[in-house]
């Protein structure tokens, strides 16, 4: 299934938020039958919860607005490699689609780390499409933690 790219832009500009509030410029949206029902950015600082990713609120949200916790059918966009734990919920979600932007190698857990979906033990696995926008979101993440040095 080919990407929509329009969307990546609306995670990324989730992740500049994010990022202006001090957070780790991280975004995602998740989008059901062509439309984004959910978005977000990192917000573990705001909320003092350490599992306030993007991918968990969106989540959360569009959980809560379709009542119902499995989200087949869905696709997330989101600017980084997701962690070991957002993968796990992106699973248990139930999500159709995974794209991401830029890796992670000291701290993603699809393509890098634990690589989640590829443990006999995981139940489902979504399509996974990594690069999307890469450049952008990389370069968001690098001025963000030169910024902090």
């Amino acid at each position: 299934m080919a990407k929509n790219d329009g969307f990546m832009t609306e995670a990324l500009q989730e992740a500049e938020q994010a990022g202006s509030r001090g957070e780790v410029p991280v975004g995602a949206v998740l989008v059901m039958d062509g439309e984004i029902i959910a978005r977000s950015g990192n917000r573990t600082r705001a909320e003092n919860d350490v599992t306030a990713h993007a991918e968990i609120n969106v989540i959360r949200e569009a959980s809560r607005l379709l009542g119902q916790e499995r989200l087949t059918g869905a696709d997330l966009y989101v600017t980084l490699e997701p962690c070991a734990m957002c993968a796990a919920a992106i699973s248990f979600a139930r999500i159709r689609r995974l794209y991401y932007g830029a890796e992670d190698p000291k701290g993603g857990g699809v393509d890098h780390g634990g690589r989640f979906y590829a443990q006999p033990t995981c139940h489902h696995v979504p399509e996974v499409y990594s690069a999307i926008a890469e450049r952008q979101a990389a370069e968001l993440l690098k001025r963000f933690f030169q910024e902090k040095r």
